[in-house]
């Protein structure tokens, strides 16, 4: 009788058993193989867009009217309510709606982190992933870096004793119904805000993505 090959041998093994061999995974794959280029040349426009957006507005408004200003914008009446708008300067030592004043090098921290954790995410594909958390972390990034860049002083305004402002410069200024003021904001703060409400509404309301069956993804690497 006439032994098969080793060749003949693998062959004749039945395709339901070789179906069912594990796959070596390949180890030499990087984090950023399969990033959309498309997702990240637009998680990239958005970030740097915005923060020129922000940057450059804070600066012509300021260079304008100094610190502090005023001049009035709009007043007129929207769906029955009042409103006014004008561009007010004002230095911010603390958060959104003024929180936390006093504490500037606090949040500079804390923007390092959230600059950080957008980086991390995006090196690992989660946030080009989907065109929603492309924009949301986008926005994020602008924001986070257009209050980190006055936290830090960088705008070059001192204050009465020629000692550097380390404060946010805003400049939105609304009032409504002639008597409720709105905390005084920037772009940089829109940005924030609306990135954050993205991911919680994609958080409540996006589909979490189908889990990966072992057997089904198995059986799918053998032959046909």
């Amino acid at each position: 009788m006439i032994e098969p090959s080793g060749t003949d041998r693998l062959q004749s093994v039945p395709t339901g058993i070789t179906t069912l061999l594990p796959t070596v995974p390949s180890t030499g794959s990087s984090p950023r193989q399969g990033l959309p280029p498309i997702r990240l040349l637009a998680f990239v426009a958005i970030a740097a867009g915005g923060l020129a957006w922000d940057l450059w507005t804070k600066h012509q408004v300021f260079a304008a009217l100094g610190c502090p200003g005023v001049r009035p914008v709009w007043k007129g009446q929207a769906l029955g309510v009042a409103i006014q708008f004008q561009l007010e300067t004002t230095f911010n030592h603390g958060a959104l709606w003024g929180m936390g004043q006093g504490q500037s090098w606090l949040f500079a921290s804390l923007s390092f982190v959230a600059a950080g954790a957008i980086g991390y995410f995006l090196w690992q594909g989660h946030i080009t992933a989907s065109k929603w958390l492309t924009v949301a972390a986008g926005l994020l990034l602008a924001g986070t870096l257009g209050n980190l860049f006055d936290r830090l002083g960088l705008h070059g305004w001192r204050d009465a004793q020629g000692e550097v402002v380390y404060a946010v410069r805003d400049f939105l200024d609304f009032w409504f119904f002639g008597t409720f003021h709105w905390a005084t904001f920037n772009f940089a703060d829109t940005y924030l805000v609306a990135g954050a409400i993205m991911l919680v509404v994609h958080s409540f309301l996006m589909p979490p993505p189908a889990p990966i069956d072992s057997a089904t993804s198995t059986l799918g690497n053998g032959p046909a």
